[in-house]
């Protein structure tokens, strides 16, 4: 019996997995793809064109308002799929009306502010969020850290895949030592009772899985943060272990910076910029807090400088001489 061809979806799926993307990326490419489609009544985008695009990306920016980096995705999403799955490379530039970049300021808290707010997290978010604010990790990259990763003889954290399947080093702070170390036994009992029911597996990236049959259960590739109960992997369809979700740290801190009385945005990405900044007042050099943050570009992590400026860029009001 012939099987049924695949749905376009189906092959953008495919493709992506082929490529690797992490099932964020898929979920996120999946859902443009789809936007664009309805948006043009349903219509094949082997059919649609430069034009079709430029009309799709300037209703966001126009109709729908959307930042900039919003409407990037849309778009590294479509040229995802002409070039790699409908196999038409665009050969016109696309001129769609841009989204306006916003320059902002990140939100900054002080060391008293993050004390404050410190005292009031406890267990796994508290970990996390000195982790993020100790070593300057991204929400995702502390929730992916898995037991190899942190290697405490040299002090230090190693990231890897992360933005651009690149890795970096950064520090692990002196006082994290004993209680990480606390926690991973905790794991790994948890870990050695899912073994004796069966289970223990974890999820391994690109194609290890297959070279190594029996790393998934091994101990040093467990999440350091790991679910508090065992889910199906949405992809392989298999019962395992995943890291702890985002909301929950999230949930967590946003009932700390109301206990805390903190009158400013924080989310969990505001303790990485606090890290920079704090090692910029410090005296610590551009070039290594770009190198700790994994920036590609030095202009990036250049904005922290901007938020040392006190005021309006430094300038001494009148009123405080």
């Amino acid at each position: 019996m012939q099987s049924r061809p695949k749905k376009l979806l189906e092959q953008v799926q495919d493709t992506i997995r082929l490529k690797h993307y992490s099932y964020r990326t898929e979920q996120t490419y999946l859902q443009w793809i789809r936007r664009f489609i309805l948006f043009h009544h349903k219509q094949h985008p082997k059919d649609l064109g430069v034009k079709d695009i430029e009309a799709f990306l300037t209703y966001l920016a126009v109709e729908q308002n959307v930042a900039a980096s919003t409407q990037n995705q849309a778009l590294c999403a479509l040229l995802f799929l002409y070039r790699h799955v409908l196999k038409q490379p665009l050969e016109e530039p696309i001129e769609a009306m841009r989204a306006k970049p916003s320059r902002y300021l990140p939100s900054v808290l002080t060391r008293t502010e993050v004390r404050a707010i410190m005292s009031h997290l406890s267990g796994i978010p508290k970990l996390v969020i000195q982790l993020l604010y100790g070593s300057g990790l991204r929400l995702n990259e502390g929730l992916r850290l898995r037991v190899k990763d942190i290697d405490f003889g040299q002090r230090q954290i190693v990231v890897r895949d992360v933005k651009g399947n690149e890795s970096r080093v950064t520090m692990l702070p002196s006082r994290l030592v004993e209680p990480l170390q606390t926690h991973l036994q905790q794991v790994r009992q948890l870990h050695q009772r899912d073994l004796a029911q069966g289970y223990g597996s974890v999820y391994l990236p690109f194609a290890l899985e297959r070279k190594y049959p029996y790393a998934d259960r091994s101990w040093i590739w467990q999440f350091v943060f790991p679910s508090p109960s065992r889910s199906r992997d949405p992809r392989s369809n298999v019962i395992r272990r995943h890291h702890w979700h985002e909301s929950g740290v999230q949930k967590a801190l946003k009932r700390a910076v109301h206990m805390a009385g903190i009158q400013k945005r924080v989310g969990c990405h505001t303790f990485r910029h606090s890290f920079a900044t704090h090692l910029l007042e410090d005296g610590y050099d551009i070039r290594t807090v770009q190198e700790l943050l994994g920036h590609k570009d030095v202009k990036t992590t250049m904005i922290y400088t901007h938020v040392l400026k006190r005021g309006g860029c430094g300038v001494l009001s009148p009123l405080d001489r």
